[in-house]
């Protein structure tokens, strides 16, 4: 039976798909192995990490879009921290990840912020000088 979970950070959004499988993981169709850049691996493999031997006996899909490089992988390492969850209704497992990582198991809801007229970004003004 396959379990289906969710995880967003800024504009990005991952869906993750978790079944008894032999330890595959996939983000958009790549194997986690070959998955660059190497910062976003590392992230996507904190919450692998922390499970432990659990891995190995199930294989995760993860579907990612929007955002960039790095906001998918945060989105990503979300969706399938609450998939291991929900897959094996382990508490143990919730308590580790909260311990570790808050963001694991909860979205990233911070957005940039819009532009505002009177300058180049958010917050960045045109300077005035008064000589």
């Amino acid at each position: 039976m396959a379990t289906e979970t969710s995880g967003a950070r800024k504009t990005a959004s991952a869906r993750a798909t978790i079944k008894e499988g032999a330890g595959r993981i996939r983000i958009n169709g790549i194997p986690l192995e070959i998955y660059t850049p190497e910062l976003a691996r590392l992230k996507l493999m904190e919450p692998l990490t922390l499970a432990g031997e659990r891995v190995s006996k199930v294989d995760i899909s993860v579907r990612t879009r929007g955002g960039g490089v790095i906001g998918q992988a945060e989105a990503a390492r979300t969706a399938v921290s609450r998939a291991l969850i929900e897959f094996f209704k382990d508490q143990e497992l919730e308590k580790i990840y909260k311990d570790y990582d808050r963001t694991l198991l909860v979205n990233d809801v911070r957005k940039k912020l819009p532009k505002k007229p009177g300058g180049k970004g958010a917050r960045k003004k045109k300077q005035k000088s008064y000589r």
